[in-house]
């Protein structure tokens, strides 16, 4: 027991030193704090992310605290994912179109759950809450004199999360669970212009270091709607709240080396965050969910340059967030002898707006598709353990800027180990 808990707590610290890696390459996560990530884990990513309303004993699902309640006594879950992606970008500009494909692969997550005493259950792990990672250069002809000048945009870095968890089940229908997490890393940007001329050339950095809290709460409601059909309504709430960062913006002109910085106190800020999703389970063969969730970041100003030129928190770059996402896991039979009988067949879509503006106009919707797979590891009396292999389309689009499409495979493994059973010898 010992040893596999050192084993864990090490697999933790190898995914925080991985974790400072950057896992993508769009343009569009230059904007606010990058490309947002919706924390969810193998069994659902098949579902496309839908799992607020999911509570079983054998997964470990993040996304609704609530749902840690009923893990099995016995076992300990170990969940960790992979996942590697290829992008198609897609630019049309002055009658002329552009694209180009980028890969990219990362370690996603690390979780683990187990039973701390009844009725209550208790998780821990790893998770990524947002990536930055793009680099393109813009080149503007001005006229004979000046020639042309190059802009190259750069950024890399993210946010991460360390949390712990803890679901209760209060009564046999309802269950209440809350995560604090402590929410770390950097956002880091650059702008370089170049000319061919005697303009000077000019840089523009900006960095910010975050340090923080996270602190999240989920509920869940069980109704037995007949004798094989069961509704499971959930709920979350997480906490918006000051980040306490410092957003620095450095001006240099690389010509003279003479720069001038601005610093913007606690410019970071978590929005409200609230989401709703119902599960509907048909015996052990059929799980449908569907889930709604909304962003605050409307209410969140962010730091930018002003019409003024001053770098300063600004109420207009940012817009508030709306998801929508819907799953389904389907099992033929999980006690068979047949091996394709016990596999279960996932598919999910959703829909996502931005919570960014760009240039005054509204960023990128996203349109998502997948399918997926979750096969038992071991024999038909015993297949506890999975591995979740799902494959993602993500469509990313608005008028005038860049398309982007996104195949995304994701690869997770859930051990489930009968750690805590007795064994009796006769």
């Amino acid at each position: 027991m010992v040893k596999r808990i050192l084993c864990g707590i090490w697999a933790l610290a190898l995914a925080v030193s991985v974790f400072g890696q950057t896992s993508l390459n769009s343009p569009y996560s230059q904007h606010g704090m990058g490309l947002l990530s919706d924390g969810s884990q193998s069994f659902s990513r098949g579902m496309n992310g839908a799992s607020l309303g999911v509570r079983q004993g054998n997964i470990i699902n993040t996304q609704n605290p609530a749902s840690y309640a009923c893990v099995d006594s016995l076992t300990m879950l170990f969940d960790m994912g992979i996942a590697g992606q290829m992008t198609h970008f897609k630019e049309t500009f002055n009658g002329v179109t552009k694209s180009k494909n980028g890969k990219n692969a990362s370690f996603e997550y690390v979780v683990g759950s187990f039973r701390l005493f009844k009725n209550v259950g208790m998780t821990f792990g790893l998770l990524p809450f947002s990536n930055i990672g793009y680099k393109y250069s813009v080149t503007t002809t001005l006229d004979k004199t000046n020639g042309n000048v190059t802009e190259t945009h750069e950024g890399s870095g993210g946010l991460h999360e360390v949390f712990i968890g803890a679901g209760w089940q209060v009564t046999k229908a309802l269950s209440v669970g809350a995560n604090i997490g402590y929410l770390w890393g950097s956002l880091d940007k650059s702008v370089v212009s170049s000319s061919t001329t005697y303009i000077n050339s000019l840089s523009r950095s900006y960095t910010a270091t975050v340090n923080s809290y996270k602190l999240d709460f989920g509920v869940q409601w069980q109704q037995p709607l007949s004798k094989s059909d069961l509704l499971t309504v959930g709920a979350t709430v997480g906490v918006g709240h000051k980040l306490g960062a410092d957003a620095t913006c450095v001006m240099t002109n690389v010509s003279n080396a003479v720069g001038t910085s601005s610093t913007v106190t606690d410019a970071l800020a978590l929005p409200m965050t609230y989401g709703l999703g119902a599960a509907w389970r048909h015996g052990n063969s059929l799980l449908v969910d569907a889930d709604v969730k909304m962003q605050n970041w409307g209410s969140v100003d962010f730091p930018g340059i002003g019409n003024d030129g001053k770098y300063a928190l600004q109420s207009d770059l940012l817009k508030n967030r709306y998801q929508v996402n819907v799953g389904a896991d389907y099992v033929p039979d999980p006690l068979s002898r047949k091996y394709l009988k016990r596999v279960h067949y996932k598919v999910g879509g959703g829909f996502t707006t931005p919570y960014y503006n760009i240039n005054g106009q509204d960023g990128p919707k996203e349109f998502s598709i997948s399918a997926g797979f979750g096969i038992p590891l071991q024999n038909s009396y015993n297949n506890r353990s999975v591995l979740n292999v799902s494959g993602q389309w993500v469509h990313r689009s608005a008028t005038g800027m860049i398309t982007e499409n996104t195949f995304r495979i994701n690869i997770g493994l859930t051990f489930n180990e009968r750690w805590f059973a007795k064994w009796k010898v006769n």
